[in-house]
């Protein structure tokens, strides 16, 4: 259903309501009127009778009378006169008779409705002290009409009435339908300046709009925002990795050239272990790109499942102990005794804790002899921090330790182990620290949780 249709059924159903309940209204009022009406003209024409009645001895009405009774609205009027002594006097025979009989009160009125000839009429009856060739008594004049003009009256009126009703209802809904066009128009124009847009145009929308839809506009300007960050991040990390991989990949075409051109079986076996670390390292490097991007568009905070951050460090612990203890170092695993429940990517954390033992595996030079996981719970967040006592990093270096594809010196790490920590530690809503140790290095991830 189009926004036009809607807000004309919201505008135009409750008016039509209103006018059928008006014109309802409007035509049981216009039947009381003629009721009223009707009934004051039966009550003039009898009384009028009576008077001339009265005057004249029975013998005529006045040409007033006569008027009166021929120019009324309703129809033909009937009447019928009784004298003091119940005699008829004059008028049409066999007049209707009122339900209750002839028991009447002098001088008042009586209205009932009563079937002359087999059709319904409206019926006056009146009674008054009169005079006829003297004999003094009460004469009882009737006076009664059929309801077709009361009923065309008010018919009248209520064709009337739904007339104009419905030239209101219907210019209403030509004004509305103009109105409601007129009025989205800006979104209309919206639309049109949108759909000339190519693919790739997603600056913001400037134009004057009304400030209902600038709701709607401010958010849609937020979204190409993030779409183009999301863009051009996307851009940078091919660029980053075509840049990147461009020499391990050169570095391996050359190593399995060499491979083929070797004359000896000894150049054979010591060039297809250089073709070997080449492709390691061609491999770990990928690996590690895409578990950049994996952790760039993780879930964010408060989303994912609920696991417990220091079953995951033991998990990270016990996985890497091998390979540390050929090292030659010890690994040492401070963990809490209750669980720490966290709500995110228990995946994403877990790389990112197996990240920070990689790199003081790789950087922490010759004089590393211990690696130590701890694991600290405070009131509202919980820490996980990773030390060796290496040769650690420069003060000066710290600014862009965790910059992709940055080495604060040659080795033979990608340099995006660090930005890995950092991009999986900011979607969780924590933060990572490097501290300010005297011996070797010490990061610290700090994911915020519930206080128990």
């Amino acid at each position: 259903m189009s926004l036009r249709f809607r807000l004309a059924l919201i505008i135009l159903v409750p008016l039509i309501l209103i006018s059928t309940v008006a014109g309802y209204w409007r035509f049981t009022v216009a039947r009381q009127t003629a009721e009223v009406l009707f009934d004051r003209t039966l009550l003039a024409s009898s009384l009028a009778i009576a008077r001339d009645i009265a005057s004249s001895g029975g013998d005529a009405l006045s040409e007033t009378t006569r008027d009166l009774m021929r120019d009324t609205s309703g129809g033909q009027i009937f009447y019928h006169v009784n004298g003091p002594d119940g005699v008829y006097v004059t008028g049409y025979a066999t007049p209707p008779v009122a339900p209750g009989g002839n028991t009447q009160t002098v001088g008042s009125p009586m209205f009932f409705q009563a079937v002359y000839r087999g059709q319904d009429v409206r019926v006056v009856r009146l009674r008054e002290a009169s005079d006829f060739e003297g004999i003094s008594g009460y004469s009882l004049v009737t006076v009664w009409q059929t309801f077709d003009g009361r009923h065309q009256f008010v018919r009248d009126l209520a064709v009337r009435a739904i007339l104009l009703m419905a030239s209101l209802v219907l210019t209403v809904a030509v004004v509305v339908w103009l109105g409601i066009n007129f009025g989205l128009r800006p979104l209309t124009e919206l639309q049109t300046a949108i759909s000339r847009r190519s693919s790739d145009d997603l600056a913001r929308i400037q134009r004057p709009l009304p400030k209902e839809i600038r709701g709607i506009v401010s958010t849609l300007n937020t979204l190409f925002d993030q779409l183009e960050r999301a863009i051009k991040s996307k851009d940078v990390f091919i660029s980053d990795a075509a840049h990147q991989l461009r020499n391990p990949i050169a570095g391996v075409l050359s190593m399995a050239e060499a491979v083929r051109s070797a004359t000896t079986p000894e150049d054979t076996v010591e060039r297809t272990n250089e073709l070997i670390d080449a492709a390691r390292h061609a491999s770990r490097l990928a690996n590690q790109m895409l578990s950049y991007e994996r952790a760039r568009a993780g879930s964010p905070a408060g989303k994912g499942i609920t696991f417990d951050l220091v079953e995951i460090a033991g998990e990270v612990a016990a996985r890497n102990c091998p390979r540390i203890s050929i090292r030659g170092c010890d690994l040492e695993l401070t963990l809490p005794g209750s669980p720490i429940l966290f709500e995110g990517e228990p995946v994403l954390v877990a790389e990112a804790i197996e990240n920070l033992l990689e790199n003081a595996l790789k950087h922490a030079g010759p004089s590393l002899s211990r690696i130590r996981i701890s694991v600290v719970r405070h009131e509202n967040s919980a820490e996980i921090s990773v030390s060796d006592d290496g040769r650690g990093i420069r003060w000066e270096d710290r600014s862009r330790a965790f910059d992709r594809f940055s080495q604060i010196e040659p080795g033979e790490g990608s340099g995006l182990g660090l930005s890995i920590v950092e991009t999986v530690v900011k979607n969780h809503g924590g933060t990572v620290v490097l501290e300010n140790v005297d011996i070797g290095t010490c990061i610290t991830l700090r994911f915020p949780i519930r206080a128990s």
